[in-house]
């Protein structure tokens, strides 16, 4: 009777969850054995190439740590499109969407092996309503938030293939 007991369910499938999150070998990325330690400090970004470019770079420094040498070197290059989304009964569009991605290919020192690569994508929005200076900065700051959700997943990526990483 016990077990229709709403809580010692909830204790018991808890229990179930760590357990099979220690049976598959989970170990959290921020611990001791996980993979930012094996990349903090190590991974050399390349120079970018434009506004966007650099703030996807420092993103990713800022989650990483910056590194001046290191084993690894992180090649990033981005494509971000604009469309409109909304239109005034003037037929002036109101609301836009920045849509964007990132390559990315971490490689052993400068021109060894392609160690991890892929290519992640996400967009943001801004309302193009306000007074022109308004809305070059809803611009901006669209365009630095979709660089830094970039630059998330791709050190979120990282991370995962931190472990098969050599050492």
């Amino acid at each position: 009777m016990w077990w229709f007991d709403r809580p010692t369910r909830r204790a018991a499938l808890a229990l179930g969850l760590c357990a099979a999150g220690a049976a598959c070998g989970f170990a959290p990325a921020y611990g001791p054995q996980g993979g930012a330690s094996r990349l903090s400090g190590q991974v050399v970004v390349s120079a970018p190439a434009d506004r966007a470019g650099y703030l996807l770079g420092q993103r990713i420094e800022e989650r990483l740590g910056f590194a001046a040498t290191g084993p690894y070197t992180l090649t990033v290059t981005h494509d971000v499109s604009r469309s409109g989304l909304g239109t005034g009964g003037d037929g002036r569009t109101t609301r836009y969407q920045l849509v964007g991605s990132a390559r990315y290919s971490l490689r052993e020192g400068t021109d060894g092996p392609v160690l991890a690569k892929g290519t992640v994508d996400d967009f943001t929005g801004y309302s193009a309503t306000g007074s022109t200076v308004a809305t070059l900065a809803a611009v901006r700051d669209a365009e630095e938030r979709l660089m830094v959700i970039l630059a998330d997943k791709v050190v979120d990526r990282l991370l995962m293939a931190a472990p098969d990483l050599p050492s």
